[in-house]
């Protein structure tokens, strides 16, 4: 499971305080997608972040009782001066996993051909995502975290592959996603949550959770 006790983050802005959460507390279990609405501007991408411990709360605590994936599109751990073969075999060490694997499935799936051997820097913004994107689905998680600001790929070839593997994938882990949009999240969950005032509102059903943010939005 993954939970949030008091969990409190806030930023300056050069102006203002922005409350991103306010003792914010809810829990994730195993088996139980969530999906997270939220307007614009409001933080989707921080609390993203602190659940995989990128970034750390103010205040309260945040427990990862499983194995939570980096963001899907996340290049924090990505070298750039290295080859896209020198980062998944680095990777697939950090995780313990045997790196000839990770860099024959990475390999297989983003289809960069020879440039998997050059540096990850000269990449495009489509490559790398669809680097990153094939070094997430070769590790092994138990809630994937997924942000809407994401990086996209325009290759179709690709995203039909990495797609389907990640339907796979999804049957049997659990995934979080956070996105402004509720059409989004109706392809991954069944229930829902609304970020209002740095809270986060829990639902059952994703019906409910558009309730609440419909009539958000309207006022």
């Amino acid at each position: 499971m993954l939970e949030f006790v008091n969990v409190s983050k806030s930023f300056w802005t050069g102006k203002q305080r922005k409350v991103i959460l306010d003792r914010a507390s809810f829990r994730v279990e195993l088996g139980k997608s969530l999906g997270i609405l939220a307007p614009n501007g409001t933080g989707k991408t921080t609390i993203i972040n602190m659940m995989a411990g990128l970034e750390k709360p103010d205040e309260g605590t945040i427990t990862r009782g499983c194995r939570v994936s980096f963001p899907l599109g996340f290049m924090g751990g990505v070298v750039n001066k290295h080859t896209a073969k020198e980062n998944a075999r680095y990777i697939a060490r950090l995780y313990g996993l045997d790196p000839d694997y990770v860099e024959a499935f990475c390999r297989w799936l983003c289809g960069l051909k020879e440039y998997f051997d050059m540096p990850v820097g000269t990449y495009s913004s489509g490559m790398r995502a669809r680097f990153t994107f094939s070094l997430l689905l070769a590790l092994d998680f138990d809630i994937y975290l997924i942000d809407e600001g994401m990086p996209a790929t325009t290759d179709v070839e690709f995203n039909r592959k990495a797609g389907g593997i990640l339907r796979e994938r999804l049957e049997k882990t659990t995934v979080i996603i956070v996105s402004h949009q509720p059409q989004t999240l109706e392809k991954f969950v069944r229930s829902a949550a609304v970020l209002k005032n740095g809270k986060i509102h829990m639902f059952d059903t994703l019906e409910e959770a558009k309730e609440l943010y419909d009539y958000q939005s309207q006022g």
